[in-house]
């Protein structure tokens, strides 16, 4: 009987201690606010205070404080909700609707009602839109924004340097292109060692640029659609081993922007043959009668062109 007396004792505690945490959480939220995240309501389109609101930094559950989005996954579906194509690893769960047309999301450390979640739309590379309500939502500002430097450093082989130089230096942002030599394992090249003796490496541009005004991710969507990353001995007319496509990436950061692009091409069909080589090794400037070569003969690139590839 004490047996059974102290089990039932231990219950009604829990339960008590689970309302109070219960309370506790509800105190600060308004009557409209308790029937959406718990009688699963709906704000009206276009009245979220988070509708329109794109600051940096981390939007948490009103219930719980757990976070569920990054605000670089929020983007404008022109729906009239908050749109996020991915929440925080483990932060959401998806239930399907009784009625089995929608998926309901909610947080997944206190089960408060978040919005639905729709596939297929294609609003993004996602393809994938958590539509939130804003009075779910509790936003913090990143602590301290990082400002980035105004001047960094990337690397881009592509066949002849003449071309790839000719169109990274109309980008906005570009602040030069230098044409030269890297990769392999002799050191201050000339063009004619490179040509035809085995020195191991490509003709490659770097890229000097202001990361305020235009992103690595742009440089490398450029790279992929001035050149054909696809051919893999040469580039157009050009072939030979120093004429191959191939990125050299400075930080793991980089690295992973040039996977994921990569794989989006690959997931349209594009048999990507670029190689992606840790920049470890010196890059060497090529002779000047190879810098600004199509300015200064007041001619055009004829081996690479622009095709829009994203």
């Amino acid at each position: 009987m004490i047996k059974y007396l102290t089990i039932f004792i231990a219950i009604i505690t829990i339960a008590l201690i689970a309302k109070e945490k219960k309370v506790k959480q509800n105190k600060n939220l308004t009557d409209f606010e308790k029937k959406v995240v718990f009688e699963k309501a709906t704000e009206r389109p276009f009245s979220g205070k988070y509708n329109s609101f794109y600051d940096d930094g981390v939007y948490k559950c009103k219930v719980c404080g757990n976070p569920l989005y990054k605000s670089t996954n929020k983007f404008n579906s022109h729906s009239g909700w908050p749109s996020f194509d991915d929440a925080i690893k483990g932060a959401v769960k998806e239930i399907p609707d009784k009625d089995g047309h929608r998926v309901e999301i909610v947080c997944a450390k206190c089960g408060a009602h978040l919005g639905h979640i729709f596939k297929g739309e294609k609003f993004t590379e996602k393809n994938t839109r958590h539509c939130v309500n804003s009075v779910s939502l509790d936003f913090t500002p990143e602590k301290k924004a990082i400002i980035p430097k105004k001047e960094a450093t990337a690397y881009f082989a592509g066949g002849c340097f003449w071309g790839v130089e000719y169109h990274f230096e109309k980008l906005k942002g570009v602040i030069s292109a230098t044409n030269g030599y890297m990769g392999g394992n002799t050191d201050e090249p000339s063009y004619k060692q490179v040509c035809y003796e085995n020195t191991g490496h490509l003709e490659v541009v770097e890229i000097k640029y202001n990361p305020r005004v235009v992103s690595y991710e742009t440089l490398v969507k450029l790279f992929f659609e001035i050149h054909d990353p696809t051919q893999a001995n040469g580039q157009g007319p050009d072939i030979g081993e120093q004429y191959k496509s191939a990125i050299f990436y400075n930080t793991e950061e980089e690295k992973e922007i040039v996977s994921k692009l990569i794989k989006i091409l690959k997931d349209k069909n594009y048999d990507i043959v670029t190689k992606v080589i840790k920049a470890d090794t010196p890059f060497w400037e090529a002779e000047d009668y190879h810098q600004n070569y199509y300015e200064k003969h007041n001619k055009k690139p004829y081996c690479h062109a622009y095709v829009k590839r994203f």
